[in-house]
């Protein structure tokens, strides 16, 4: 509409209200008797609003309309932001009210989205009805039109929390900017929360939900819902954790002393579960267990007293003695005396006489007549019994009747000490199957005895590995079929493979095998000798001074075989107890043996384990060299608790094999658990690692970490495995629920007893895959559990920060030294040269009782096997060889100095027996000069010492 014709608009609706007020003023003049007479109700009332315009919103473009009723009116129109609503856009309808006999008028307005975009006041745009009637005009209320909206995005967002258990919960929430004021309502875990159920629950006018007293069940996710007419928004998710800090738990009673006898220690203890830490909460802090001394009291044995006097003699020629246990008398659980408290003697020496009464006579004589005239009457019947029975002819009734019929069998059994085999206590039903617990290794022909007895039956036998994987079906053997047909182990008990079954072969590999690669370190060594070192791996080659002709060098070198070529052919139940170690050149020429030191991961038990050294022919096969248990005189091997020590002659490559000979034998395992952050923020991944307790094992494994840049979670722990077919069992616990996820049915994850025994030293490893909730979580905790069914279990306890942070690297070297990989020279050695020669020189030398280097040996623990140190150039120079191996991390000098001190001694006191011989001179061998500072007594300086060269 133009301003013109605008202006034209609002002039005639002046005039025609001025017009219409005339005629209303007139017509009251003219006809106010017949008004009176005909409707005393509207004489002097003006309109009255039945309904007024309302606020209104309007949504997205949708027009909203704004409604006017009232009585009496003759006319009503709208006038919105000061101006008149044309006539056209006015939509009116008139009606009579029966009760009151008024005229009613209502009309309605459209108002749209554009007109009030188009609008620009001072204040919201706004409208009111105006009615007119006989007497004059009413205003309605005004109402407001307002367009409605909601904006995204919350001006405050409420934060997670970690709130101690009864703590108040504050979680503060600013709704978006919006038309009408958006209403807040809050969620928990996605259902409604409501204040008017739970009285602990307290959501405020300001928008924020408090939580008087939390509880457990208040842990959860937290989101602000803001909604007006327009649209919902909701907040980003508040997570809370509710946790509870440890209490510790009442001590326990006092254990009694340790000791039965003297100073010893009691303890008592507590645990943090009074409450237990839930959630992340601290754990106690404090001692778990008190220790204090105590003194037990020492059992006093008893003592008897003197005799006391004889007593006079009694009417049966007899006397006594007494004594008591009172010097002193048993206390603190002491023993009581030994012997008689009383004794008794004849006091006539034998002729003591007594007085008989007639009636003690005639009752003796009774008593021999009536035993005369029963021996008589035995003696007839025993006679007629004889004449009745002598039809029979013979006296003596032949014993074999009793047992025709009847032969007696000798079952051979099986070698004894090996419960793997047969077991020879049991008699076994040959006729029926039967399920053993143990692996069974028949041992060739030999063993065939044990089905000699009863041919052409069958044996049916069912491990129990098998039975746990489900296989019905039975493996059967025939006892008269070829030796061949008698399978040296169950290989499906031990082997993961038939092929391996079939042909025998097991490679040797090491950690991580992804090719042919290897580890291998170099030295050049001469006359000195020296030292050469794998690495962290365990393996060390001692070359001993003189090993190396003068004015001549070898390159030497060491290599531990993990590639593909690198493959045995093992009998048996045999495993691999170490890395392969190869050392060279294949020509080499020494004069007396190198000391070579392999780690292994066995308990080393004579009656368990049948542990054996293998050397690999030149077609690749290998060759047992000796058994540990047995004599050998062309090499030596020393089996300490985590080494193996090997006194070699010729180069090559040698391994270290076990056969378990009970369920008993153990091997050990080390176990690691390490965890990075994955491709996905929330992801976070731990791994368990169970590999054989060798350095050159685990380092396998953290070398594999560190190119993942997983970190070391907890210190490795070692778990002894058992051959007693179980599988090994790996879980997680404790994984905080409202904080970490984990997929269904990965919690527990399980190694069947092949994989763990046989592994030869090849790493397994389970992961677990953890999400979190919400990227506020930064720490995890929970335990990882590694066990094997009816053995033993170890927990490996995990606390970390997830986040990504720059962290400490994983521990890759484990030995002070493990950058040296060779050493030559005196400095390689612990005992000095000097010294060295000195010993040679007095211990090789033969007295008249005996070689004295064999006193050496028994003195250091070396006295095993002797027929191998005799043999040698300088028995004495390869014992201190094995000695320098078997300490290298060591160096105890001491032990050393102590058994040359006891040698010296025990020559001493053999010295004046023999004045003729000359007394070997110990003097000038002291710890203080085996450690380099002592000063030696002896006249000999140290270039008059023999020196010794091979």
């Amino acid at each position: 509409m133009g301003a013109q014709t605008k202006g034209r608009y609002l002039s005639t609706m002046g005039l025609l209200i001025l017009v219409y007020c005339a005629v209303s003023v007139i017509s009251k003049g003219a006809t106010g008797d017949v008004q009176s007479d005909a409707q005393p109700s509207v004489q002097g009332t003006l309109p009255h609003f039945i309904q007024e315009p309302q606020d209104a919103y309007i949504v997205k473009s949708n027009p909203i309309k704004l409604r006017c009723r009232a009585a009496p009116a003759l006319q009503i129109f709208f006038k919105c932001n000061g101006e008149w609503v044309h006539q056209n856009e006015h939509f009116s309808q008139e009606y009579k009210d029966l009760s009151t006999g008024l005229k009613v008028r209502d009309v309605m307005i459209n108002v749209s989205r554009q007109q009030v975009e188009d609008f620009h006041g001072p204040e919201d745009y706004w409208c009111l009805c105006v009615a007119w009637s006989h007497l004059g005009t009413s205003k309605s209320r005004k109402a407001t039109v307002r367009i409605a909206y909601l904006r995204k995005n919350f001006e405050q967002d409420p934060q997670g929390k970690e709130v101690p258990i009864n703590g108040m919960i504050v979680l503060h929430c600013r709704p978006p900017e919006g038309v009408p004021v958006a209403e807040v309502e809050w969620l928990k875990n996605e259902e409604l929360l409501s204040s008017l159920t739970d009285d602990n629950i307290d959501t405020r006018a300001d928008h924020n939900l408090i939580i008087n007293e939390a509880r457990l069940s208040d842990s959860g996710n937290y989101t602000c819902l803001a909604s007006n007419t327009v649209a919902k928004r909701r907040s980003a998710t508040a997570t809370v954790i509710v946790y509870v800090n440890g209490g510790w738990s009442l001590w326990t009673e006092w254990s009694p002393c340790n000791v039965p006898c003297g100073r010893g220690v009691q303890k008592r203890s507590r645990t943090c579960t009074n409450p237990a830490p839930l959630n992340g909460g601290a754990f106690c802090e404090g001692m778990s267990v008190q220790k204090i001394t105590c003194n037990a009291l020492c059992p006093i044995d008893g003592g008897w007293d003197e005799w006391s006097e004889w007593t006079l003699c009694n009417s049966q020629c007899e006397r006594q003695r007494s004594r008591e246990c009172n010097s002193p008398a048993p206390r603190h659980r002491g023993k009581m005396c030994e012997g008689n408290s009383q004794t008794t003697e004849n006091c006539t020496d034998g002729l003591c006489t007594q007085s008989m009464d007639s009636s003690n006579d005639v009752a003796l004589y009774s008593g021999l007549g009536a035993g005369i005239i029963a021996v008589a009457i035995l003696v007839v019947a025993v006679m007629l019994y004889r004449k009745n029975h002598s039809e029979y002819g013979v006296d003596v009734i032949d014993s074999s009747a009793l047992t025709g019929g009847f032969q007696s069998f000798n079952f051979k059994t099986t070698r004894q000490g090996n419960p793997l085999l047969l077991n020879s206590s049991m008699h076994p039903d040959l006729t029926v199957g039967r399920t053993y617990s143990t692996p069974l290794c028949f041992q060739d022909s030999t063993d065939k005895e044990l089905f000699d007895p009863l041919p052409d039956i069958k044996v049916k036998v069912q491990s129990s590995f098998m039975v746990s994987l489900g296989v019905a079906e039975r493996a059967e053997f025939h006892a008269k079929a070829p030796a061949e047909t008698f399978p040296r182990d169950l290989s499906q008990d031990y082997c993961s493979t038939v092929d391996r079954r079939k042909k025998g072969l097991l490679a040797l590999n090491g950690p991580f095998n992804t090719g042919k690669e290897e580890l291998r370190t170099t030295g050049v060594f001469g006359h000195p000798g020296g030292r050469l070192v794998v690495p962290n791996t365990g393996v060390s080659l001692l070359v001993p001074h003189g090993a190396v002709a003068e004015n001549m060098s070898w390159e030497m070198y060491m290599v531990i075989n993990q590639g593909e070529a690198s493959v045995q052919t093992l009998e048996g139940c045999e495993i691999l107890l170490g890395p392969e170690v190869t050392y060279g050149p294949p020509g080499l020429d020494l004069f007396c043996p190198v000391a070579m030191t392999i780690a292994h991961c066995a308990e080393v038990d004579a009656e368990n384990w049948n542990i054996q050294l293998k050397k690999k022919t030149q077609d690749s096969k290998w060759e047992e060299v000796m058994s540990v248990e047995e004599e050998c005189t062309s090499c030596y091997c020393l089996m300490d608790l985590t080494s193996c020590h090997l006194l070699l002659d010729q180069p090559g490559s040698y391994a270290l094999v076990g056969e378990p000979l009970t369920q008993a034998a153990i091997k050990r395992l080390k176990l690691a658990v390490f965890g990075s952050m994955e491709a996905s923020s929330m992801n976070y991944s731990l791994r368990v690692y169970c590999v054989d307790d060798t350095p050159h094992a685990f380092q396998g494994v953290v070398a594999a970490e560190k190119t993942r840049g997983g970190q070391l979670l907890e210190e490795p722990k070692t778990l002894p495995f058992r051959a007693n077919t179980f599988s090994l069992q790996v879980s997680i616990q404790d994984v905080p629920q409202f904080l970490w996820s984990i997929k269904p049915f990965t919690t527990c994850q399980e190694f069947s007893f092949p994989q763990v025994w046989c592994s030869n030293q090849q790493p397994l490893h389970c992961a677990f895959s953890l999400e979190r909730y919400s990227p506020a979580t930064s720490q995890l905790s929970c335990k990882i559990s590694v066990r094997q069914v009816k053995g033993h279990e170890q927990i490996l306890q995990v606390y970390t920060a997830v986040a990504k942070t720059e962290k400490e690297s994983v521990p890759f070297f484990m030995q002070t030294d493990c950058t040296i990989t060779s050493q030559t020279g005196p400095g390689a050695f612990k005992i000095p040269l000097s010294i060295c020669q000195r010993i040679c020189a007095t211990f090789d030398t033969a007295n008249a009782k005996g070689k004295d280097w064999q006193l050496l040996a028994q003195k250091l623990h070396l006295d095993r096997n002797l027929g191998y140190f005799a043999k040698q150039r300088s028995p004495s120079a390869v014992i201190l060889s094995l000695w320098e191996a078997r300490h290298q991390d060591t160096a105890d000098l001491d032990s050393l100095a102590s058994a040359l001190e006891e040698i010296g001694k025990i020559h001493s006191k053999s010295s004046p027996k023999d004045q003729d011989e000359p007394e070997p001179d110990f003097n000038h061998i002291q710890a203080g000069s085996l450690c380099g500072t002592g000063q030696r007594t002896s006249p000999k300086t140290e270039d008059s010492a023999p020196e010794y060269t091979g």
